[in-house]
């Protein structure tokens, strides 16, 4: 038995859940609404404040989707009570972030301005010039955007130049200097 899956899902004060019976699941709470449509072949079951994920079988497929539909199921839960966030951190001279209206705009060191606008429901915030806030209550688009602002430099491993994740370690080389 998968042991995340048959985890049950509590639904707090707030938040309601709509489950059809082909499985699209509707969640509706304070910092939004979210819809997925989970694979046919789970059980979802709604009962007394909770949500439970069963398989129908043991076959590999139902066992690899049992704890993905639940943690699928959970995701949406806490993105529409508490959100997601990603905190990057730029570093390097020269390099810094803003916002201008609803677009990120980065100088990489580029020959020109980065320039990023953010999907739906996601949330861009620039504390100060070296770092940047990524948030939303969807965790696929938060995310897979700030996969997407990383990848326009990523850190290389000599100085540590680029934009990396706050709780992101980069493994650090010598170089040619190192060596004698």
């Amino acid at each position: 038995m998968s042991r995340i899956g048959r985890m049950p899902i509590t639904v707090p004060a707030g938040v309601t859940v709509t489950i059809t019976e082909d499985n699209f699941v509707t969640v509706k709470g304070p910092k939004g609404e979210l819809k997925k449509q989970l694979h046919g072949d789970m059980i979802i079951k709604q009962e007394n404040g909770a949500v439970e994920v069963q398989r129908p079988s043991e076959i590999k497929k139902h066992k690899a989707l049992h704890g993905l539909t639940r943690t699928l199921l959970n995701n949406m839960i806490v993105g529409v009570t508490e959100g997601f966030k990603k905190e990057l951190e730029i570093n390097g001279v020269g390099y810094r972030a803003q916002m201008q209206g609803k677009t990120l705009v980065m100088n990489l060191g580029f020959s020109h301005n980065v320039e990023m606008t953010a999907p739906e429901g996601v949330t861009i915030e620039v504390p100060n010039p070296n770092s940047v806030i990524i948030s939303g209550s969807d965790n696929q688009k938060v995310g897979q955007f700030a996969a997407e602002v990383r990848e326009k430099r990523p850190p290389e491993p000599y100085k540590g130049k680029g934009i990396k994740y706050i709780d992101e370690r980069i493994i650090r080389k010598e170089g040619k200097a190192g060596k004698k």
